[in-house]
C-alpha cells in the first residue's frame, strides 16, 4: 500500500515538473543579469541590412486581441526578421501569458514573448543579443500600420540610418514668457519622434541603456520616476549622436487605437490603457522631462526637422478640364 502511494506521489510530482517545463518553453522571462555586456553590442556592419526587428511594448490585458492583430500584420511583411513582444505588466497571470504566446506563435516561429523583469519603460530599449538587424522598429500595442507604409519607412531609414524615422512627431520649444523649455506641437516643424512607431539603428539601444555614464543613468532614473518620457530621452540620445533631427514619413493608413480623440465606438478600455491617453497634466509632465534632461545633459541636442517624406510623386501643375481645375495628369 505504501509503495502504491509513493508511486502515485512520484507520478504527481513528475506531472508538475513536466507542466512547468512546458510553461517555461512558452515564453521567456527577461533575466539577463547584464544587458550591457559587450556581447550585446553588435558590430553594426555585420548585422542584417535587408530586414528589421520589431519590438512591441505590451502592458494592457484589454489590448491583447488588438496586439495579436498587429503582430499578425507585422509578421506578414517580408522585411520583418523577427518580432519581440515585450510584456511589461508584472501582474498578468501566467496562464494568460502562456495562451498569448500560443496565439502569437501560430503566425510565425520568429515571434517571441518576453516577460520583462520590471515595468520600467527604459526596458523597451535594452540591447538584446538575439537582435540580428541594423534597424529596430520600436512600436506600441495600439498602433496599426499598413505593410506598404512600413516598407517605405524602412527604405527611408536605410538612406538615413543615423536618424530616427517615424510617423508620429512632436516638438520641443522655448517659452519666452516662462523662460523654460516646453513640450508642444508645431504645425511646420518637429524634433521628437514618438515610440508609437519609431525606427532606430540598433546601436542606439546600447547607447541609451549602457553608455553616457552618470548623466545617462540619472536621466533614465527620471524616466522611471515620471513613468514617462523614454521616447523623448531616445530622441536626445539620437540627436546628440547624429547632430540631426528625426524624419517624419507619411503613411497611407495608420490607425492609432490609443488616441484619446477616438470616439466612444472604440472600447474605452483599449483607448485609455496607454499612459499618454491620460491627457490631464500629460503635456506638462513631458515638458518637465525636457527641462530635466536639458539640466542633466547641460545642453539641448534636439534639432528641428521640416516637412515629411511621402511615398508618391505626382503632378503638381493644375489644368482646367471639364470646367474644373484638376492635376494635369488626371483624365
Amino acid at each position: 500500500m505504501g509503495v502504491t502511494r509513493r508511486n502515485r506521489l512520484y507520478i504527481w510530482f513528475l506531472f508538475l515538473f513536466v507542466t512547468d517545463l512546458v510553461s517555461c518553453r512558452c515564453r521567456t522571462l527577461s533575466v539577463d543579469p547584464d544587458p550591457c555586456d559587450s556581447m550585446n553590442q553588435r558590430d553594426f556592419q555585420k548585422l542584417r541590412s535587408d530586414q528589421i526587428t520589431v519590438l512591441i511594448n505590451g502592458y494592457s490585458e484589454y489590448r491583447i486581441p488588438l496586439l495579436q492583430t498587429i503582430v499578425a500584420s507585422y509578421s506578414s511583411s517580408s522585411i520583418v526578421s523577427s518580432i519581440l513582444v515585450l510584456w511589461g505588466n508584472p501582474s498578468t497571470p501566467d496562464q494568460l501569458l502562456d495562451q498569448l504566446y500560443q496565439n502569437l506563435t501560430q503566425y510565425s516561429p520568429s515571434i517571441s514573448l518576453i516577460q520583462q523583469s520590471s515595468s520600467s519603460l527604459n526596458a523597451r530599449f535594452l540591447p538584446r543579443s538575439s537582435l540580428d538587424t541594423r534597424a529596430v522598429l520600436i512600436c506600441d500595442d495600439d498602433v496599426e500600420i499598413d505593410r506598404r507604409s512600413l516598407e517605405f519607412a524602412f527604405s527611408v531609414w536605410k538612406s538615413n540610418p543615423h536618424r530616427l524615422v517615424g510617423t508620429f512627431v512632436r516638438s520641443h520649444g522655448f517659452d519666452l514668457q516662462g523662460k523654460e523649455w516646453i513640450y508642444t506641437v508645431h504645425p511646420d516643424q518637429y524634433s521628437i519622434v514618438l515610440t508609437k512607431f519609431m525606427m532606430v539603428k540598433q546601436d542606439y539601444l546600447f547607447e541609451y541603456s549602457c553608455k553616457g555614464g552618470v548623466k545617462m543613468e540619472e536621466m533614465r532614473m527620471i524616466v522611471d520616476r515620471m513613468r514617462n518620457c523614454e521616447d523623448i530621452l531616445m530622441n536626445f540620445v539620437a540627436a546628440d549622436s547624429s547632430r540631426a533631427g528625426p524624419i517624419m514619413v507619411g503613411a497611407e493608413r495608420v490607425r492609432d487605437w490609443g488616441d484619446a480623440r477616438n470616439e466612444q465606438l472604440v472600447d474605452e478600455r483599449v483607448r485609455d490603457a496607454g499612459l499618454s491617453s491620460r491627457r490631464v497634466e500629460h503635456r506638462k509632465r513631458r515638458g518637465n522631462c525636457i527641462r530635466e534632461f536639458h539640466r542633466v545633459m547641460g545642453k539641448m541636442p534636439l534639432m528641428y526637422s521640416y516637412g515629411k517624406v511621402v511615398n508618391s510623386v505626382g503632378e503638381q501643375g493644375l489644368c482646367r478640364k471639364a470646367g474644373k481645375l484638376v492635376f494635369c495628369d488626371r483624365d
